[in-house]
Parts: C-alpha cells; sequence; structure tokens
C-alpha cells in the first residue's frame, strides 16, 4: 500500500534521512521508533509531500505527490496547526468541504463525541487547552477516513480517555484493511498495538521487526528498542574513537605533547 524507496533527504550538509526503505502493508500497525533527530518527522513529511527529496514514494503505486494518491494519504502531526477564528464544529465543516465529503454530518458528530468534543463545539481554536487542541487534531485527520494514516506522536497531550478512544479507533481501522504509520517516543502506549516496527537512527533504518517474530523471541518492543539503539551508538562511539585514534597522533607531537594521546 505505501512503498518507501531509497529516499534520501538533505539539509544543507545535514544527511536528515539515508537510503530509507521500506513498504508497509493494507491491515498493518507500523510503529516508527527512533531517538531525537532520528528523522521520523522528516520520513512522514516526504511521504505526506511536504518535503523535497530523492528517492520514490508511492502510495497504492501512485506517485504520493498525485491528486489520486492524496486522496488515501492522511497525516496527523505532532503539533496542531488550529485556525484561531474557527470554533470546533467550523474547524471540521471546513475540512469536509476542502475534501469535497458527503454525508459527513454524521461522522463529524461521532468523532466529537467520541473525543468528548461535543460541549466545546462552539469554542474558538485559541480557547481549547492543549489536550483538546490535540483532540481536534485528530478529529480532522479522522475526519476523511484516509486509507493510510500517518500519526506523529498521537498520544502526547491526550487524557486517558482520549488514549483508549484512539487506540480503539486504530483498531477498528487496521480492521478495516486500513494502513497506519505511527510515529512515537511513548514506547508502552503501543506495545500491544502493531505489527511491525521500525527504528530509525541517525537517518539510516537500522532494524525492522515484526511482531510475531519479536513475542518468538519473548522479547518486549522496549527491551528491542534499546538492544538495538545503544548497539548502533555503541558502534557509532567505536568507530569515531577509531577514526579519531588514526587521524590525530602526529597533531600532538607537533605542539610538543610527547606521546599523550599514544598512551589513549
Amino acid at each position: 500500500m505505501l512503498d518507501v524507496s531509497h529516499v534520501t533527504k538533505r539539509y544543507g550538509k545535514n544527511l536528515a534521512l539515508d537510503d530509507v526503505s521500506f513498504h508497509l502493508a493494507p491491515g498493518d500497525v507500523t510503529i516508527l521508533l527512533g531517538p531525537n533527530g532520528a528523522g521520523k518527522s522528516t520520513i512522514m513529511k516526504s511521504i505526506i509531500g511536504f518535503l523535497k527529496y530523492e528517492g520514490e514514494i508511492t502510495v497504492a503505486g501512485r506517485p504520493n505527490k498525485s491528486v489520486e494518491a492524496r486522496r488515501i494519504l492522511g497525516y496527523i502531526p505532532e503539533m496542531p496547526a488550529l485556525y484561531p477564528n474557527l470554533t470546533v464544529g467550523e474547524h471540521m465543516e471546513f475540512l469536509a468541504r476542502a475534501y469535497k465529503l458527503t454525508d459527513y454530518k454524521e461522522r463529524i458528530d461521532q468523532l466529537l463525541d467520541r473525543f468528548e468534543l461535543t460541549e466545546h463545539r462552539k469554542k474558538f481554536g485559541d480557547e481549547l487547552s492543549k489536550g483538546m487542541q490535540q483532540k481536534l487534531n485528530l478529529c480532522l485527520g479522522l475526519l476523511p477516513d484516509p486509507d493510510v494514516l500517518m500519526l506523529d506522536e498521537p498520544m502526547i497531550g491526550l487524557d486517558p480517555h482520549a488514549i483508549k478512544e484512539l487506540k480503539t479507533m486504530m483498531e477498528e481501522m487496521r480492521a478495516a484493511g486500513k494502513t497506519l504509520l505511527v510515529s512515537t517516543h511513548i514506547i508502552d502506549s503501543v506495545d500491544m498495538l502493531w505489527d511491525e516496527t521500525l527504528i530509525l537512527m541517525h537517518g539510516k533504518l537500522v532494524a525492522n521487526v515484526m511482531k510475531n517474530d519479536l513475542d518468538a523471541q519473548g522479547k518486549t518492543l522496549e527491551e528491542f528498542f534499546f538492544d538495538v539503539t545503544e548497539g548502533v551508538s555503541a558502534e557509532a562511539m567505536s568507530a569515531g574513537a577509531e577514526t579519531q585514534e588514526n587521524e590525530e597522533p602526529e597533531a600532538p607531537k607537533k605542539r610538543g605533547f610527547g606521546g599523550l594521546f599514544r598512551r589513549r
């Protein structure tokens, strides 16, 4: 359903994504993990078409920036971008008309009810608390009912009821054959609700594991994550130390430090 092939993204000299490739199948919930700066938001923004990149991304076989792909591709960003002068209800109405949805009134009512926003329907965007802004953010992303949905840190700022409701909706979407890509730092919040996990570090895809395989090993997702990331970090530090040792030994001699660095 979603194919990312050899995607590379540079910001000047900084390599934010380094030849990233993966495939997401229909009916799967894929978790995207990685430390800060790993490239998680960058790959999502590349998929949705917000960024230029090298490589190829297709949705149901169509280029991700094509009209056909955009109709079935959804994105819920980490930070809500609401209009201060529109009410909750007006936000939903505006998006429904922008997507040219039909018979959407009932779906709006259902979403607002499930995320406990019905009584706040007439509040303006700048009157909402951070938690309510995030709930509205989710409702807006879910309203078009896309076949492929990306969620960037969707649990942050939500109360327990909203988290439970979101998980329930994710299970419903998976059962309906939707493809979900969820980026998060809160591993235990999705520990039971996933089929595949991708781990990014320094812009590279360093691990790709299926839940069934991890269960067979008797490991939790959190244990696997730290095994991978700490192992990669140790290798990077070792490589860095080796490079420094190979490149720097002559420099101290010129400054009169004798064999100081050779003793390391």
